[in-house]
């Protein structure tokens, strides 16, 4: 009975660590979606919301932390179970660096008052869309340990990838044609690099689930060349 009540509680206690992982992801997710809707509607008052809310995600994060040491210290989950919590933690962490780089997208769109008509205002929320699409099914994919659905997201980084190297030579031929448009470009730059930046954290996730799920590292990815290396 003693160990019947044990597994249960520690089920429960997964349970929990899930539910708030799901919570950081679901706040980061709309939080990627809701900077590019702002960014294409200039809608200031929104950009100032998300900003606001990855407060929301910095304190989930702290309590998945907690959740984890409490777990550890309390249950000594060991094998299939340690790596799932262990995971979690560091899945929290990089849950975390994707709502800042949403945070980063919104705080730059009162400063794109000159970039409208430009060509990669158009292409910047269909290059979100994929990479907010990977947070969901990511995060998806770690409450089901499903090892295959987060092969699946890693797979989509190349399309993100793809989308910023095409990004770059746009803008950096803008810059090169006029001038004026140097501002703009280098900030719609930076949102890009923002994009192709969470969609290298999800596939990071996509990995960590795998592993959790597998006890086996995901074969190495293939990798487009990124015309700008380094994090912005």
């Amino acid at each position: 009975m003693a160990s019947g009540h044990t597994v249960k509680a520690f089920d429960e206690d997964l349970g929990q660590l899930r539910a708030l992982i799901s919570e950081m992801g679901g706040r980061a997710e709309a939080a990627i979606t809701g900077a590019l809707e702002a960014l294409v509607n200039r809608d200031l008052e929104s950009a100032v919301r998300i900003v606001e809310g990855d407060r929301r995600i910095d304190e989930l994060e702290a309590e998945v932390e907690r959740q984890v040491v409490r777990l550890i210290a309390l249950r000594a989950p060991m094998a299939d179970d340690l790596r799932e919590v262990l995971a979690a933690l560091k899945i929290a962490g990089v849950v975390e660096r994707m709502g800042d780089y949403a945070k980063n997208i919104a705080k730059r769109i009162a400063l794109l008052q000159e970039a409208r008509g430009m060509e990669a205002m158009a292409v910047l929320p269909a290059m979100g869309k994929i990479a907010a699409e990977m947070v969901r099914n990511v995060l998806d994919a770690f409450v089901l340990r499903d090892a295959e659905a987060a092969m699946a997201v890693a797979a989509r980084d190349r399309a993100v990838d793809d989308f910023y190297n095409s990004l770059f030579r746009t803008l950096l031929t803008y810059m090169m044609e006029n001038p004026h448009n140097i501002t703009a470009s280098t900030h719609l730059l930076f949102i890009a690099k923002n994009i192709e930046r969470i969609g290298d954290h999800a596939t990071n996730v996509a990995e960590m689930v795998y592993f959790a799920a597998t006890g086996h590292q995901m074969a190495e990815r293939a990798k487009g060349e990124d015309p700008l290396s380094g994090d912005i």
